[in-house]
């Protein structure tokens, strides 16, 4: 398959060099049939992850003084980009380390942390989960009951999380969990969370992988806690005020399920391109209808569109303001563009993009989660009404 043409206005040359870069990696570590072998089998892309990180690509977020590369917000959006376009679950598969869970260490953790982790996560032998969602606390995170009781040196951690991404193959959960001692309405809601560093082999965590539509590479988990001991120093942040930890990490969050959708949507685009120039019906390719090539058009102007967003979020970020609104806005726009993209490129290939010997239906079953995952995207529609003042 023929790469697209991307527009790279506004990308310096090192960015075209990071996009190019990874794409041919990956290409060489996680070609077509691998990426089809794991969606079957539900495995982890473990291989094509290390070669991320021998790659240096791991360090791409974390700041220089941390042994990381420094890279700006832009940066990290062309190569999570790049990483969606190839394959949506290895993108996942950095995201959920790298930046949903290493990012609240490299943020907030003491300096202990940060030498104890950061390295390993930057060489990819250490993997780790964000432990947010529970039965009865999703969008309503501020219900999170899953309690941390201090004893001593140790918290003592006893609760349940749910829809728990790649909780099977890391190594350490960052958890949010309640330290506030039971019915303390001064710390009611979100002002009793902490964010706590579980190792996932500590006794009494068991964790149960579930069967998922879409993503199968990277898989969804629930994770028992059944009074698992963990050190005082595993603490990330401050006792009790997590939840501004949590807030403060959901920009960079934002961002990359954003740049994840616009790359997951561009490469629809090329595979139903391939598939409609090369498909002929009424001795003609099935392009050349123009109900066919409005439906191009379409799903080329949603994937500029999240593009031009995903990238003006990154360069406010990297000047210093923090776009709360524009985040949430990328993020329901992108993943609500990425499953239209994928349902246009099922309705272009008919029967064909029905059929599992064809891509087209992973990139519909893997886009379905976007508007669900990392925060419902009704849920960014309040956020964006109560930053209106509404």
């Amino acid at each position: 398959m023929a790469r697209q043409d991307w527009n790279t206005f506004g990308m310096t040359e090192q960015q075209c060099m990071i996009r190019d870069s990874v794409l041919d990696l990956l290409q060489a570590k996680l070609p077509t049939e691998k990426i089809r072998e794991l969606d079957r089998a539900g495995e982890f892309p473990l291989d094509a992850y290390q070669s991320l990180a021998d790659a240096g690509w791991m360090s791409l977020p974390f700041a220089e003084a941390q042994g990381g590369s420094g890279g700006s917000h832009k940066d990290l959006a062309v190569l999570v980009e790049a990483m969606a376009y190839h394959y949506a679950s290895v993108a996942t598969a950095y995201l959920t380390t790298v930046i949903y869970a290493g990012q609240h260490i490299a943020l907030h953790g003491g300096d202990h942390l940060k030498r104890a982790y950061l390295p390993g996560i930057m060489d990819g032998s250490i993997r780790m989960a964000i432990a947010l969602t529970e039965p009865g606390a999703g969008s309503d995170a501020a219900a999170i009951s899953t309690r941390a009781e201090r004893c001593g040196d140790r918290y003592v951690v006893s609760g349940q999380k749910l829809y728990i991404t790649c909780a099977h193959v890391a190594h350490y959960l960052v958890a949010a969990v309640r330290t506030a001692p039971a019915n303390d309405p001064a710390h009611a809601g979100h002002r009793g969370i902490s964010m706590l560093l579980i190792p996932t082999d500590a006794p009494g965590v068991t964790i149960r992988m579930l069967d998922t539509l879409g993503r199968r590479s990277t898989r969804a988990t629930e994770i028992f806690l059944d009074n698992v001991e963990v050190p005082v120093e595993n603490l990330i942040g401050e006792e009790n005020r997590g939840w501004r930890g949590l807030m403060k990490c959901l920009n960079m969050e934002r961002l990359c399920l954003a740049a994840a959708g616009a790359g997951n949507m561009q490469h629809v685009i090329d595979y139903a391109r391939d598939y409609a120039t090369q498909r002929v019906q009424f001795g003609q390719p099935i392009s050349q209808f123009q109900a066919v090539a409005h439906k191009f058009a379409d799903m080329r102007i949603k994937a500029e569109t999240t593009r031009l967003l995903t990238y003006r979020v990154a360069e406010m970020l990297d000047a210093g303001i923090e776009p709360r609104i524009e985040t949430a806005m990328a993020k329901v726009v992108s993943t609500e563009n990425d499953f239209d993209c994928a349902n246009l490129g099922m309705q272009i290939m008919g029967g064909a993009g029905y059929m599992m010997e064809h891509d087209m239906q992973r990139f519909f079953r893997d886009s379905r989660i976007g508007p669900v995952g990392g925060g419902a995207n009704e849920i960014q529609r309040n956020i964006i009404a109560q930053l209106m003042g509404l």
